[in-house]
């Protein structure tokens, strides 16, 4: 997760600077638009993701305006995904949104954020914050896209991720238990006693929350 941080710190800095980069990662420069393009398509093939990133890099700087720039943001936005690097994948979709977003695509661009977030949840004890935060862009999804054709994947995220907060709820109050506390144990199951989820409902997941639902 920090070197995620750090490589998306990064690109901000790089563009900010017109797209200086590395000696060592891409030497060329005043190349065509289409030539950057084919370069990180290629990269992208060959699972060479951060040679890709870097190739965006001289394609935006280069060739600002170039009809060329829409694709390859998506392109490289799928790519970090399907790498299970989420923050990078949302960087991307955040720049793709930012200046192509319209009503024809937000929709789109809004599930595939929503996506990337719950993707990006590993452990449940470990991503409380971003289980919730996924929990409300779910609704809000919901409730802007009322007859979406995402919505059952939607209603599916949603239900794995009331099913770890139930599960997290549960374990806490047991933990209260085992503390003698049992005003905060009664907390967190009175959450749960609020929940659309019971325990009968619940399957215990492997390790991570997600499975391989939206493969």
């Amino acid at each position: 997760m920090i070197k995620t941080k750090q490589i998306i710190l990064s690109f901000l800095s790089i563009f900010a600077l017109s797209g200086c980069m590395k000696d060592s990662d891409v030497t060329e420069f005043n190349k065509p638009a289409m030539y950057w393009y084919n370069k990180i398509a290629h990269s992208i093939n060959n699972s060479n993701i951060d040679k890709a990133d870097n190739y965006y890099i001289s394609l935006k700087s280069e060739h600002i305006k170039s009809p060329l720039l829409q694709t390859a943001i998506m392109m490289l936005a799928n790519a970090h995904m399907n790498k299970e690097e989420y923050l990078l994948a949302n960087f991307y979709l955040d720049e793709y949104e930012k200046r192509y977003g319209d009503q024809n695509n937000r929709e789109y661009i809004e599930f595939m954020k929503l996506k990337a977030s719950f993707m990006g949840i590993q452990e449940v004890y470990k991503d409380q914050q971003l289980i919730q935060d996924t929990i409300d862009k779910s609704l809000l999804f919901s409730q802007n896209y009322p007859n979406s054709q995402y919505t059952p994947l939607v209603d599916m995220i949603l239900i794995r991720l009331y099913m770890g907060e139930y599960m997290l709820n549960e374990n806490i109050a047991s933990l209260y238990d085992r503390l003698d506390k049992p005003k905060a144990a009664k907390i967190y199951r009175d959450k749960n006693n609020n929940s659309i989820i019971k325990m009968s409902d619940i399957k215990i997941p492997p390790k991570t929350l997600i499975g391989k639902i939206l493969d």
